[in-house]
């Protein structure tokens, strides 16, 4: 295989094996395309694919040292990932109080789809455990070329397969929108809020553990 294409290949790879495993992120763009549609739920989805680009991009520019000046600070910013969860699932909470106080539980306000993309990436890219996952891949795929051309067919193929990934929760969450029952959309929205609070919580007990 041309080193371009296995480098193109070793990139799909490592962009559906950083985005399929079940995350914090891929509960909260499910959610937003259940409350909000298709067009939100695939900005959020851009926003988190873009993140996952970026970080492949920095992984294969220079991986090695990158994690190598995160990695003594991983707590920390473990820590603040805690912290900006537990936000993001109180602000959920209080929004769904919010709308059950008012009566208006299947309204959720407007927003730009540009917002929506630029929330979900700064939300992704706060995962410094990212880069060092791509770094140590890369570390290890001796087909991967050292050229440029290499490097950036990585890159592609990492945003690519994420973005894949992300549009498909998307889609799934997009098809309930407007057909679930009031009711229902705030019991799965609440759902959807504990399991964030509980990435929270698991990523606090190891960091305890630590």
């Amino acid at each position: 295989m041309e080193p371009l294409a296995s480098s193109f290949v070793a990139g799909i790879l490592a962009g559906y094996g950083v985005a399929i495993p079940v995350g914090a992120i891929a509960v909260l763009i499910i959610d937003t395309a259940l409350r909000r549609g298709l067009v939100q739920g695939l900005a959020a989805g851009a926003g988190a694919a873009t993140a996952d680009g970026v970080y492949a991009a920095v992984a294969a520019l220079a991986g090695a040292a990158v994690a190598a000046l995160i990695e003594p600070v991983a707590v920390e910013l473990r820590v603040v990932s805690v912290v900006v969860l537990v936000v993001i699932a109180g602000r959920g909470f209080a929004g769904l109080a919010g709308r059950r106080s008012t009566g208006t539980m299947a309204q959720v306000p407007e927003r730009p789809p540009r917002r929506t993309y630029l929330t979900f990436l700064g939300l992704t890219i706060i995962n410094p455990m990212t880069v060092i996952y791509f770094a140590a891949l890369i570390l290890g795929l001796p087909a991967l070329g050292e050229g440029a051309g290499a490097k950036a067919a990585f890159v592609v193929g990492a945003f690519l397969a994420s973005l894949s990934w992300q549009s498909l929760l998307a889609l799934g969450g997009s098809i309930f929108h407007r057909r679930l029952p009031p009711r229902l959309q705030v019991v799965t929205s609440l759902v959807g809020n504990v399991i964030v609070l509980g990435f929270a919580l698991n990523i606090a007990r190891g960091v305890v553990a630590d």
